[in-house]
C-alpha cells in the first residue's frame, strides 16, 4: 500500500457516510462488525502515514479528522453498541485501542512501541 492509496482509504474509513456502508465507522454504527482484514488494514495504513509524514510538521485537516475519527468515534460506537446488547467480536475492543495507539503516533509525530 502506498501512502497516497492509504490516505484515501483512511479518510473513507473515518468518514462515516451512507455513501460508504462498508466503512469502518458505518459499520460500527450500524452495529455490524468490521470487514474481515478490516482492522489489519487499517492499522497497516496508519502505519503507512505515518512512515510517509514522518517529520512533516503539520497535517491536513482532510486527514487529521478522520483519523481522530477511526479512533474517537469508533470507540464511541463500540461502547454503545455493547449497551445495547451488541455481540462484537472478541479482540474489537483491542483493535480500537491500537487504532487510536496509531492515530496517537501519527498526531504526535512520534511512533512507540508498546
Amino acid at each position: 500500500m502506498d501512502y497516497e492509496t492509504a490516505r484515501k482509504f483512511l479518510i473513507a474509513q473515518g468518514t462515516a457516510t451512507e455513501a460508504e456502508p462498508d466503512a469502518f465507522l458505518t459499520r460500527l454504527r450500524a452495529g455490524s462488525p468490521p470487514i474481515p482484514g478490516q482492522v489489519t488494514s487499517i492499522l497497516v495504513g496508519l502505519k503507512m502515514v505515518y512512515s510517509a509524514l514522518e517529520g512533516t510538521p503539520s497535517l491536513s485537516r482532510e486527514l487529521a479528522g478522520p483519523l481522530f475519527n477511526l479512533y474517537f468515534e469508533s470507540r464511541e460506537a463500540y461502547n454503545q453498541g455493547r449497551s445495547r446488547g451488541v455481540l462484537w467480536p472478541p479482540l474489537l475492543d483491542e483493535d480500537i485501542a491500537r487504532i487510536g495507539q496509531a492515530v496517537g503516533h501519527i498526531l504526535a509525530g512520534e511512533w512507540r512501541n508498546p
